[in-house]
């Protein structure tokens, strides 16, 4: 009976906790696999929870740039201008979801909205999603930026370390607001 009653306990702890919130995350600049910020989604970090779920590229075209001091890509919120970019999409819990809102500085810096992608591979057992689908997730764009940076070159693919010759200086290098 003193069984009975453990599992009667352990189930209706797991019938009133609530269900984790996940979010779909389209990322594609400096927190991609291999790029300088990538280890922020990593599950040691203390930022939430990140799972890979595969590759995908925006429906529409958007101008993507490297821009100011920093070479930070910049993802604009201009549809119909520039390419297809491509990227990983990441589900996330509402805590990573809060520090990578932190983290991208929205909404003054980014504004998070929502996007059409088409997946070009997906990488989660369970869930049915095939290559050329199309879903729903968020992304990180702007619409604060300089007017100059339309005439910048447009990336259809990020890459920290690519042939464009602009490095990337990492936030730890980065001389503090306070110091200018």
């Amino acid at each position: 009976m003193r069984g009975f009653r453990g599992a009667a306990l352990l189930t209706s702890l797991l019938i009133y906790l609530p269900p984790v919130q996940m979010t779909y995350i389209f990322v594609y600049g400096t927190l991609k696999k291999g790029q300088p910020n990538s280890f922020r989604m990593l599950p040691d970090q203390g930022n939430g929870k990140a799972e890979f779920c595969g590759h995908a590229r925006t429906v529409d075209v958007y101008p993507l740039v490297i821009a100011g001091k920093y070479n930070i890509p910049y993802l604009l919120n201009r549809p119909g201008e520039g390419h297809r970019v491509q990227g990983e999409v990441y589900r996330v819990d509402d805590t990573m979801l809060s520090f990578l809102d932190a983290f991208e500085g929205c909404p003054t810096m980014y504004q998070r909205t929502s996007v059409q992608i088409e997946l070009e591979d997906w990488k989660v057992e369970g869930t049915e999603r095939s290559p050329g689908s199309m879903m729903e997730a968020f992304f990180y764009s702007t619409t604060s930026y300089q007017p100059a940076w339309l005439k910048h070159n447009f990336y259809g693919n990020y890459d920290a370390y690519g042939d464009h010759g602009l490095v990337y200086v990492d936030r730890e290098d980065r001389v503090p607001l306070k110091d200018l």
